[in-house]
């Protein structure tokens, strides 16, 4: 099969002729979205084995079940492991992510341990759902730590920092399961106008944020995002960081709106992949995708690092360049 292979941290990804893989459960890769993970793989931020095939958005067809999501986070399933024993795979510290660990979707084939890690997309496109198995994902476990908080305010106020593909997500599920007021701050015009068209009813440039918020989700994670949840989440408010950008800011008594909560939050669980699946079903979701061939990865990889797409690349192995 045709595989793109990351052989050493930094190298430009390498189109490859591969055995197929023989073992475990074996799908046909649909459509595979690019993630910042990936990046950060390719870049060698993460320890990975290499070589390695990346790609964790994976919609794949399964002989049986027919088009699925590939929950590709990959516990050790011990019978000790409190993560997995509580169905939080992507927090084991054992995990095999696909992409990472094991190898991923940037091929015409991959193997999975086994079907439970496979959700049926029903009559989704493939296409567009193949980012909800992770930025999808991450946004809707990201809001759904919040949405308490939002249903319990009088009037909610929710502000969604950075538009990208993970924003554009987290912006449609919180208009889809809440009755926020919706903030959306980015500095690009164009995907403020993206977000303005996904439901936000506020979008503004950073430095424009006005007023305090019962939720904020940071999206990027850069030290000025967060500073900019710190100064405009309401007491007793929540934000959620889940962008990658490394950014921190000082925490302690007073250096933060008395009782806010500031958490983290990691990817989710394979019950709410099929949440998510299920409510994409309902609620049309909508992203820009850009659609590629395995030929084309390396040019959109340079082209994400740079910021040059709306919202998600999704490779589509039987594409032609």
């Amino acid at each position: 099969m045709r595989a793109v292979v990351l052989t050493e941290p930094g190298s430009p990804l390498e189109l490859q002729e591969v055995p197929d893989p023989r073992r475990d459960t074996v799908v046909e890769v649909l459509a595979c979205g690019i993630c910042h993970s990936d990046l950060h793989a390719a870049a060698g931020d993460y320890p990975t084995t290499l070589p390695v095939i990346l790609g964790h958005e994976v919609a794949a067809r399964h002989p049986r079940l027919g088009p699925v999501l590939v929950y590709a986070c990959w516990g050790c399933r011990k019978p000790d492991c409190w993560a997995c024993s509580s169905a939080q795979e992507m927090i084991c510290p054992n995990a095999t992510e696909a992409g990472l660990v094991r190898d991923g979707g940037y091929a015409e084939l991959m193997a999975v341990p086994d079907e439970g890690y496979l959700v049926p997309l029903g009559d989704l496109d493939p296409s567009h759902a193949a980012p909800l198995a992770c930025g999808g994902l991450t946004a809707y476990r990201a809001v759904s730590h919040v949405l308490p908080t939002l249903r319990e305010a009088g009037a909610p106020r929710a502000l969604v920092i950075g538009a990208g593909g993970l924003g554009q997500f987290g912006l449609q599920f919180l208009a889809a399961q809440s009755n926020a007021h919706i903030t959306v701050v980015d500095a690009s015009d164009a995907k403020r106008a993206i977000a303005r068209d996904l439901g936000a009813q506020e979008v503004v440039a950073p430095g424009e944020v006005e007023g305090t918020f019962t939720a904020v989700i940071d999206f990027v994670g850069a030290e000025a995002t967060l500073v900019t949840a710190r100064d405009h989440v309401a007491r007793q408010g929540i934000a959620v960081v889940v962008g990658l950008y490394g950014g921190t800011i000082p925490f302690g008594f007073g250096a933060v709106p008395h009782e806010a909560r500031f958490m983290t939050s990691v990817w989710g669980t394979r019950a709410q992949l099929g949440e998510l699946v299920e409510l994409a079903q309902r609620h049309p979701l909508h992203s820009p995708i850009e659609v590629i061939s395995l030929t084309d990865i390396q040019g959109a990889h340079d082209r994400l690092a740079k910021g040059d797409v709306q919202g998600r690349f999704v490779i589509v192995p039987s594409a032609v360049s």
